[in-house]
């Protein structure tokens, strides 16, 4: 009985909690120092999420040992809030119930209150996201709120509740404690063992079946039965922007030649393009779309969005020269040099989608501000006519700019040149950056995350090969040197989080999966091995520090770190690719580098260890890395050597082109690499494409060594 009342309470509030109200709501989360309160244990942490909760009169502590052993001594439930600086509803809770002193009163009496800021702790998040899901049967964001005994075990998770909801579950547990002890600790031993069954591998698989091009196909048409071949994306809202999915297919394309996969990749990118979640005035993506068109963006930007977005976007600028994607790839690092670079070359992590607490205020024009800017009626006209700008607005009383129709019907229209219009549009660009500059700006969360960092240096070095833009790379090595100096300590280990000078954080293992393909990458586009040499001590690290020999796989978290109630493994793929997914691509690419066949095998064992998972599920874009990995093992990828004294300008050449099957080694000398020896030539710049170690007759011109690839 005791259960059913639990289930049916719980369940109520829930479905309340869901009735969030869709439109703009005016919270604020720039926390001001007031003259009259004190801060909570929040006041001496680096994060900007944490830092914006420090003056809530909720006692909150950050993670750690104080506040557990608070919660054992005085046995107190805990109560964990998890959430990130540019979530919208965790302002918004923030506001509702953490800044009101009578819900502060309640928690601190009954609970020890921790704060997490999720993209620091992504192993905590996940723990307690994982029970989320379990408790409640549904999908679960943020602000996550985690209910757990004195020990860490948690017996129930929720999402955003609004005030009255949310004191309503403070009293029901705070009752349930008193009255029904037993009843939590049934609740949590139920939960937390789900938990550490839940993203782990007991055993590796022990079969020897080979991976089969039928089953690769099955893999793509599965894929594509997900797709919106109108609008792109995944079918109906929301929309998100899934980077690897795409990466996949256009690799898939051009192995197979299946049209479809390619016009999957380009239908999404086009409309991705166009539409409100891109910023046509500042550059950069938003997180999602809410609608199904790409429309109405949830304006925050995250820059693991970003970094992989530039980099699909240059991929796609190989392949099909459009010059669209070379305009987003260029605005998009404007941005990203403008508003969300350090000095010293880290890339920050985020910008909010408030400001001045409505969501999207500092994006979105009335069609009447937009006139005055530009002054020019008819140039104002022709600017709105382009971004769809309506009288009364086409979202919430303003406009959000983006696009339907081509330059080419809107310059007929008018009875303009294209060129003429492309005045217009930069002109009017211009001063409405001029008067967006003049507005009080989101916020941005300026921690520096070395995970987040290496995509958006893959980005940089991407968008280089394909544009050839020589900015980009000296981005890209600074970057790559700050990771190395900031976030590298103790040898191999590295850090998670870095800001003020301060790092606190032992890194995840997707901090170190993308820093190793960053660096890989970076070898590719430069032929400096040292790259090579330093991705290959961070395998060395990982191996000793996060490898499960029991299921040939990795932990999410290092031997080094205090145990949580569950270590997990992370076996799928999502937005930002899996770090088991990352890291047996790695092994992968750096056997074949390195000549070293414990990497590679270990790495199929890893792609065995999921081959059913992927082969059998319907919607395999959740494990888009493993696809790719597998795309790999059916369709080997050439090893590409280019010897000589030429070797920079051939190489450059060959990366400008799309083939996402091959790697590239060389140099002006052989250097150190296996593969290179006994391949220089007198004088000569040679390009040998190898595929298993096994050398075509070299050749010296680029097309023909594309031509050999085919």
């Amino acid at each position: 009985m005791q259960s059913f009342k639990l289930f049916l309470f719980l369940s109520i509030i829930t479905i309340i909690s869901c009735k969030a109200p869709n439109g703009p709501v005016k919270q604020t989360n720039e926390q001001q120092p007031p003259d009259n309160r004190k801060t909570n244990h929040l006041a001496n942490e680096s994060s900007p999420y944490l830092l914006q909760h420090q003056y809530n009169p909720v006692d909150w502590y950050p993670w750690g040992d104080e506040a557990l052993a608070k919660a054992k001594n005085e046995d107190k439930m805990i109560i964990i809030s998890i959430g990130y600086a540019a979530c919208h509803w965790c302002h918004v809770m923030e506001h509702e119930s953490f800044e009101d002193s009578l819900v502060a009163k309640v928690m601190n009496e009954n609970f020890v209150c921790i704060k997490i800021d999720r993209e620091e702790r992504p192993d905590i998040d996940d723990v307690y996201m994982t029970a989320c899901h379990l408790a409640s049967g549904k999908s679960c964001g943020w602000p996550l709120n985690a209910f757990a005994l004195p020990d860490g075990r948690p017996f129930w998770a929720g999402t955003y509740f609004p005030k009255s909801s949310w004191l309503e579950i403070l009293d029901y547990f705070i009752k349930e404690r008193q009255n029904n002890p037993a009843q939590l600790e049934e609740y949590a031993t139920g939960l937390t063992n789900n938990i550490q069954k839940n993203g782990t591998l007991t055993a590796f698989n022990t079969s020897d079946k080979n991976f089969t091009r039928e089953n690769l196909d099955v893999v793509a048409d599965n894929f594509l039965s997900n797709i919106d071949f109108k609008k792109g994306g995944r079918k109906g809202p929301p929309k998100f922007p899934m980077p690897n999915n795409y990466e996949f297919l256009m690799s898939y394309y051009l192995l197979s030649g299946d049209q479809k996969a390619l016009d999957a990749t380009t239908v999404t990118l086009d409309n991705m393009a166009w539409g409100g979640i891109y910023d046509h005035m500042g550059g950069g993506f938003a997180r999602y779309s809410t609608d199904g068109n790409w429309k109405v963006p949830h304006f925050e930007k995250m820059m693991y969005d970003n970094g992989q977005l530039v980099s699909l976007y240059a991929d796609a600028y190989k392949l099909t020269k459009n010059p669209l994607y070379k305009q987003v790839i260029e605005e998009t690092l404007e941005w990203v040099k403008r508003d969300m670079t350090s000095d010293d070359g880290g890339f920050y992590s985020s910008l909010d989608a408030d400001s001045e607490g409505v969501e999207g205020k500092y994006y979105i024009f009335t069609k009447e501000e937009i006139a005055t800017i530009l002054g020019n009626e008819n140039d104002a006209k022709i600017f709105g006519d382009y971004y769809e700008v309506i009288p009364g607005g086409n979202w919430e009383h303003s406009n959000i700019l983006y696009r339907k129709q081509t330059k080419e019907k809107v310059a007929k229209k008018y009875n303009i040149t294209i060129a003429d219009l492309e005045k217009i549009l930069k002109d009017g660009k211009s001063k409405i950056m001029q008067e967006r500059a003049k507005r009080i700006p989101p916020g941005l969360d300026d921690k520096i995350l070395t995970g987040w960092n290496a995509l958006m240096l893959k980005g940089y070095i991407d968008a280089y090969n394909a544009l050839g833009n020589e900015e980009y790379l000296a981005t890209a090595l600074k970057n790559a040197n700050f990771i190395t100096t900031k976030m590298q300590v103790d040898g191999a280990r590295l850090n998670r989080n870095f800001k003020n000078n301060k790092s606190v954080i032992n890194a995840f293992l997707d901090d170190y999966a993308l820093t190793i393909q960053s660096f890989i990458a970076l070898y590719q586009t430069t032929f400096d091995e040292k790259w090579l040499y330093k991705a290959d001590e961070l395998v060395q690290y990982t191996m000793k520090h996060f490898y499960d020999e029991k299921s040939k796989m990795f932990n999410y978290t290092s031997d080094q770190d205090p145990a949580l109630i569950a270590r997990k493994m992370e076996l799928g793929d999502n937005v930002i690719p899996g770090s088991n997914s990352t890291m047996a691509e790695d092994l992968y690419l750096l056997g074949l580098y390195l000549y070293k066949n414990e990497y590679t095998e270990l790495a199929e064992q890893m792609l065995h260890n999921m081959a059913e998972t992927i082969t059998l599920n319907p919607q395999p874009n959740f494990y888009s890395n493993w696809c790719k990995l597998y795309l790999d093992m059916v369709n080997p990828p050439y090893e590409v050597a280019v010897i000589g004294p030429d070797a920079d300008a051939k190489r450059q050449e060959l990366l400008s082109s799309y083939i996402p099957n091959a790697i590239f080694l060389g140099g002006k000398d052989e250097g150190t690499l296996e593969l290179l020896k006994s391949k220089l030539q007198d004088r000569q710049t040679m390009i040998y494409v190898c595929q298993n170690k096994v050398c075509k007759l070299p050749v010296s011109d680029v097309g023909k060594a594309v031509e050999l690839m085919e």
